[in-house]
This record gives C-alpha cells, structure tokens and sequence, in this order.
C-alpha cells in the first residue's frame, strides 16, 4: 500500500511539474510576442534563432540545455547522479519543445503599440512565474540551467543565488553582442530582459505568501 502511494504521489509531482514546464513555455511565447526581449535564459537561444534558421527557437533551447548538462557532469564527475542526468535531458527538450508549441498557439496575435508590448512582457512574466512556481511545487526535478548552476556552487562553494545572477548577466550580455553584431540593433534581449529579471522571482515570492497564506487559513478552519 505505501509503495502504491509512493508512485501515485511521483506521479502526480511530475504531472504537476509537466503542467508548470508548460505554463512557463506560455509565458516565454508571450514575452517573445511583446518583442521587448525575453527571459535571461532564454534570451540566447531566442538571440540566436533571429540571426540563424538552423534551429527553431525551441531547438537551440534544447541545445543550451545540453551544454548545460555536459557543464554539470564534467564539474561533479564521480558525484554526478545519471538517473538526474536522464531526468533532466528528458525534460529540458519537453521544455524546448512546449515553448515552440506555445509560441505556435499565439502565432496569430499581434501587438501594435508600446504599451501593448509591455502589457504582453508583464503577461509573460506573470504567466512564466506561475510556471516556475508550479514546477517548485513538484518538486521533482530541476532544469539544466538553474542545476548548472547548483553544480558551479557546490565545487565552487560559492551561493547559488549569486551564481544565478552572474549567468543571467552572461546570458544577457552574449544576447547582446550577438544581435548588434548580426542584427545591428538590439532585439532578443532589450528592457523586457531586465523586467523579467527582476519581476519573476518577486512574482514567485508572492505566489508562495499567498499559498502560505491560504493553506494555514485553511488550517486553521479545519482545525477549528
């Protein structure tokens, strides 16, 4: 019996992490719909999908994860877990590929204005920190790109939520010179990047007060 709820409970984890993969697809698409530049992560693979046809956008995602991925296991070697590994590359290309699905499902919308392009990027954002807050919920699996990052933190010994800021700068700053070199004018990552950076991890915070809120409410009147 405890090994049948076992299974049930990883199953509805990672139904729940499949469901938050999705949500954040949607809130990328938006935010690439708004034109305004996207994510700091997804802002070189989106960079690079402007100047080069080879791969959709969702592929050179999938390509960023890998080199995540191979980061990963040259860095923690014997401490490597493989399970994680296959977990991971499994659900990165899901990812890389709901978020072509995604920016196909709003193919047909079209954003006229200033304002209607930062009302599309705060969509985007809030939908992508829904996403991610889902995916925290899960609690089942990370990324290859917030993974890379606990990686470089543990062998370096350095925190990790600095570490995250440091690539998110070096994401931002090679979307940069790829789209003035290529493009001659800044388009994968521009104020919308900056937004995303500083908005979602604030809008996730808030999502987790809320449900704090609520649950120990609901405590509270059970209790009661």
């Amino acid at each position: 019996m405890k090994d049948t709820a076992k299974k049930k409970d990883l199953l509805f984890r990672y139904t729940l992490f499949i469901i938050g993969l999705f949500i954040a697809s949607l809130g990328v698409a938006f935010s690439t719909k708004a034109g305004l530049g996207t994510s700091p992560v997804a802002s070189l693979p989106y960079s690079v999908s402007l100047v080069s046809s080879a791969l959709s956008f969702g592929g050179w995602l999938n390509l960023l994860s890998v080199i995540q991925i191979a980061v990963q296991v040259a860095l923690l070697r014997k401490n490597c877990k493989p399970l994680e590994i296959v977990i991971q590359t499994v659900l990165a290309f899901v990812y890389g590929y709901l978020t072509n699905f995604s920016c196909y499902l709003i193919r047909n919308i079209t954003v006229h204005s200033y304002i209607g392009q930062l009302l599309y990027m705060l969509l985007g954002c809030i939908v992508l920190a829904l996403g991610i807050w889902i995916q925290l919920k899960g609690g089942v699996a990370m990324l290859p790109g917030e993974a890379m990052n606990r990686a470089i933190s543990e062998v370096s010994g350095k925190k990790y939520e600095n570490i995250k800021i440091l690539f998110d700068v070096i994401y931002i700053a090679l979307s940069a010179i790829i789209c003035f070199v290529f493009l001659g004018k800044l388009e994968g990552v521009r104020e919308g990047s900056i937004i995303a950076a500083v908005l979602v991890g604030n809008v996730v915070k808030l999502l987790n007060r809320l449900f704090d809120s609520v649950r120990g409410k609901t405590k509270q009147h059970t209790a009661a």
